[in-house]
């Protein structure tokens, strides 16, 4: 496990308040360096609604759960559901052998799409089976797929995210993909987030496959389970996390805890925190200490430390930036104004979806300077100042948008893959 740490800047206000961005480089080690993998327990949740018998939605899913499920070990065990406002368990807690996958398979080769979606009856016969052989060495996930809005059962969207993460608590994550134009992109997002897992934009059904195996290939390749920045700040330091990870203060100390997830072999994660310092003495110092734990609270990476100085306002006035600091921060800030905007535009508000854009753009342009990478992000938000701002934008316009800035807000890639080195 490899950790780094940079700042923006290293002087601090002595006569007011000072925000500093703290940028955390995490490396999670390769899956060469175990002897081997722990076992995974997946359950694979299938919408079947009729709405997913359009554009060979449903056979091309039919695929992927093929292709997944060869990408098992006989030690691994698999669930598979399907659902519409009924619910079948083609095949529950079946170890992963050839015999128990082409039984699976012969079941799902006999599914047709058909009624509506009962989203939350599907998830939960997808839960249950992983939920009753939980161990301390398997990785449990699943893996929901649907194309359209929950219509039966339990729709509230609290009462889902709320079962997500009572379902992460209990040791069960939970990853969504969202197929086409008509599912609710921001309960899919949320019940991922929530539910320690990651959510997934298909766009075109030709995605399914590659989207579903990349999704369970991360599953297979996890090499630190429940992995979290812990950060010990000075007295009166409040803290802040740019990227949409979840995050809590400290019951023991100053400070707070960033929940990482679970990282994949080789994956490189990069965390900014937004910290506000208090005023202090000329020439005294401030430092944030920081290390990384597993779920079982075993340190992985021992504290590293960054100190910042106080100074007079000429001195902080005048202090180097750091640009490959200022580059995050900046990336982040225009993800989440891309993500805000596009809320706006689907709510109808334009002008509003307008502000957001405009006023990033302001705060990149303060502190970009001659620097090529940030002129070059600010000058990309500013030109689709239109996109968001003149016109309502298509369902699917949307869901795209606000897929990419949740993706880069998460560190992972514009795909919504694990960024790897």
């Amino acid at each position: 496990m490899n950790l780094s740490l940079r700042t923006d800047r290293e002087l601090l206000r002595t006569e007011s308040r000072s925000t500093r961005y703290l940028m955390v480089s995490v490396t999670a080690p390769t899956a060469e360096a175990r002897a081997s993998r722990v076992p995974v327990h997946v359950a694979l949740v299938l919408d079947r609604s009729g709405s997913m018998d359009g554009e060979r939605k449903f056979a091309l899913a039919r695929e992927a759960v093929e292709q997944s499920l060869a990408m098992l070990r006989p030690e691994d065990r698999f669930t598979l559901v399907v659902y519409d406002t009924e619910v079948d368990v083609l095949s529950s807690d079946v170890q992963a052998s050839a015999e128990a996958t082409r039984a699976a398979l012969r079941k799902l080769a006999a599914v047709g799409p058909r009624g509506g979606t009962d989203l939350h009856a599907g998830w939960v016969a997808g839960v249950a089976p992983l939920a009753a052989r939980l161990a301390d060495d398997v990785v449990s996930r699943v893996l929901l797929i649907t194309d359209g809005l929950a219509n039966a059962g339990i729709t509230e969207h609290p009462a889902l995210v709320a079962q997500a993460a009572e379902f992460r608590r209990c040791g069960v994550a939970t990853s969504t993909f969202g197929v086409g134009a008509d599912f609710d992109e921001r309960l899919l997002r949320d019940i991922a987030h929530e539910g320690g897992g990651n959510f997934y934009f298909i766009e075109t059904p030709a995605q399914i496959r590659d989207l579903l195996t990349s999704e369970l290939g991360e599953a297979l390749e996890v090499t630190v389970r429940g992995a979290a920045l812990e950060l010990v700040l000075p007295a009166g330091c409040e803290a802040t996390p740019l990227n949409h990870l979840r995050h809590s203060r400290s019951a023991s100390h100053e400070g707070i805890r960033v929940e990482l997830g679970d990282l994949v072999s080789g994956q490189e994660l990069t965390t900014v925190i937004r910290l506000r310092f208090a005023s202090g003495t000329p020439g005294s110092t401030a430092s944030a200490n920081v290390r990384v734990v597993d779920r079982d609270e075993g340190t992985l990476h021992g504290a590293e430390s960054v100190s910042w100085r106080y100074a007079p306002h000429a001195d902080n006035d005048e202090q180097p930036r750091d640009r490959v600091v200022d580059r995050e921060v900046a990336t982040l800030y225009a993800a989440r104004a891309r993500a805000e905007a596009t809320e706006a535009n689907r709510d109808g508000d334009l002008a509003r979806a307008r502000e957001i854009i405009e006023r990033t753009v302001r705060r990149i342009r303060s502190y970009a300077g001659r620097d090529a990478a940030l002129k070059s992000i600010w000058r990309a938000l500013q030109d689709e100042i239109g996109q968001y701002a003149e016109h309502v934008m298509s369902a699917m316009a949307i869901k795209s948008s606000f897929f990419v800035a949740e993706s880069a807000a998460k560190g992972r890639d514009s795909s919504g893959k694990a960024r790897r080195g």
